[in-house]
């Protein structure tokens, strides 16, 4: 229980501050994403503080739990970059370069009450629901 207020408090961190930075309009990240127009470098720093709180989410994890040890000690490797891999970034790619929203910012903007939040979370459910319907991991 501990660990998931914990957690929950870090994923709420993060969503306070995609609002805050205003990561859930689209139109921000789609200026973000015009590197040859009216570029907007603000995501950026968006981005480097969600990583600085994956960090510490991590580092506290792996110095609080068994599970972080014993994946420690397998030695697990990083995945291939494989076709699949390729085809997929440039899926999700391609998707925020149009939309101007990200999976988690559109969560976020689902408070918010714009039209197109809810049209992206539902395409991005029905995607989540074929991805698991149609393929058959290996």
């Amino acid at each position: 229980m501990k660990h998931g207020v914990i957690l929950f408090g870090y994923g709420l961190l993060f969503g306070i501050g995609l609002v805050v930075a205003g990561m859930s309009n689209p139109a921000n990240v789609l200026a973000f994403l015009d590197v040859a127009g009216a570029w907007d470098p603000s995501l950026a720093l968006v981005m480097a503080s969600a990583l600085a709180t994956l960090g510490g989410a991590r580092h506290w994890l792996h110095r609080n739990t068994e599970a972080a040890d014993h994946e420690q000690d397998t030695g697990a490797t990083p995945a291939a970059i494989d076709t699949r891999l390729v085809c997929g970034a440039a899926i999700f790619g391609v998707g925020w370069g149009i939309s101007g929203f990200c999976p988690g910012p559109a969560l976020v903007g689902l408070t918010a009450g714009l039209a197109g939040n809810y049209v992206f979370v539902a395409a991005m459910f029905a995607g989540f629901y074929l991805f698991k319907r149609f393929h058959r991991s290996n």
